[in-house]
């Protein structure tokens, strides 16, 4: 029996991608090198830090920890000054839907996100009383796809791992989900997210009978 649903936030309930990208982009520029839409595929559900070292990588660029420390803190600031403009109607399509069909029938909700800026971003898309539970990148210490981030949100939520199904967009994220012995939604494009128990293209193609049909 599916008793909670977990969420990612990026890809899964809002596009921030093209923030994330827009300032690493910058920070790239500085730096004396391009920063492609391809390249930030590869930032897709990796934390801050393992994404500076990558996006270093490309530009052939080596910095002390003090220095990347530095580097992480001015793209996080460009970041956060571009997601405090959001406006509420950039929540992807079916999410607000979803959530609030799952929380009518008594499904309890969390969000387990890497990101350290989530209640930023739910503030501004005013979707915070929404989750029973949220887990973000300031209560964790390992990044997906380790599953930790969902097994504090379960434990939080008082569910037992089996009886939870999560919802992601990245490779990293599914394989952390079913590390954790949940099920998993697979939003985006199945060649990538095959791996999961179901995949679909966004989350206004989810309803409770299809949640049903996981347990």
């Amino acid at each position: 029996m599916i008793k909670a649903c977990l969420f990612d936030l990026d890809g899964v309930i809002v596009d921030t991608a093209k923030y994330h990208y827009i300032a690493w982009k910058e920070l790239a520029a500085e730096l004396g090198f391009e920063f492609t839409e391809k390249d930030n595929e590869r930032l897709k559900g990796v934390s801050r830090m393992a994404s500076l070292d990558i996006l270093l990588s490309i530009g052939g660029i080596t910095k002390t920890e003090k220095e990347k420390d530095l580097l992480a803190q001015r793209k996080n600031e460009r970041y956060v000054s571009l997601i405090s403009q959001m406006e509420a109607d950039e929540i992807l399509p079916g999410a607000k839907e979803f959530l609030t069909a799952c929380r009518k029938t008594g499904i309890a909700t969390a969000l387990g996100s890497a990101s350290k800026n989530a209640m930023i971003i739910l503030e501004r898309l005013k979707l915070n009383d929404l989750f029973d539970v949220i887990i973000d990148g300031t209560h964790t210490t390992k990044a997906k796809p380790d599953p930790e981030v969902f097994l504090l949100g379960a434990a939080a939520l008082r569910v037992e791992p089996e009886h939870c199904v999560v919802f992601e967009d990245a490779e990293a994220g599914i394989e952390a989900a079913l590390a954790a012995g949940m099920k998993c939604v697979g939003i985006g494009s199945s060649e990538v997210l095959g791996k999961a128990n179901l995949v679909i293209a966004g989350l206004h193609q989810m309803s409770l009978e299809k949640l049903k049909d996981l347990q």
